[in-house]
């Protein structure tokens, strides 16, 4: 089950709007497509040692562009957004 919970989580978002949420305990991860919710739980949960509160997911589908008269399209993302239980944190910088 460990090599499915490192397929999980694919990196943290560092953003001006994720770094105020870190304030309020909560945390946003890119995950992959096919994660649920208890698998993104599960994940934090193992790699971080912390206890998540609440999960919510969000299907992000990718822009539309024009690059020089040639359409094309981004690729669709998952975003992850995790609250945590007071008291615990996680850096979400510091490096492995």
């Amino acid at each position: 089950m460990n090599e499915h919970i490192f397929g999980v989580l694919r990196a943290p978002r560092v953003s001006e709007k994720t770094a105020r949420l870190a304030e309020s305990n909560q945390y946003v991860f890119d995950v992959a497509s096919t994660a649920t919710k208890a698998d993104v739980k599960a994940a934090v949960e193992q790699l971080f040692s912390v206890k998540v509160e609440a999960v919510n997911v969000v299907n992000a589908k990718g822009k539309t562009k024009s690059f020089r008269n040639r359409t094309g399209r981004r690729s669709d993302q998952r975003k992850a957004y995790v609250r945590l239980e007071a008291g615990q944190s996680i850096d979400v910088m510091a490096k492995a």
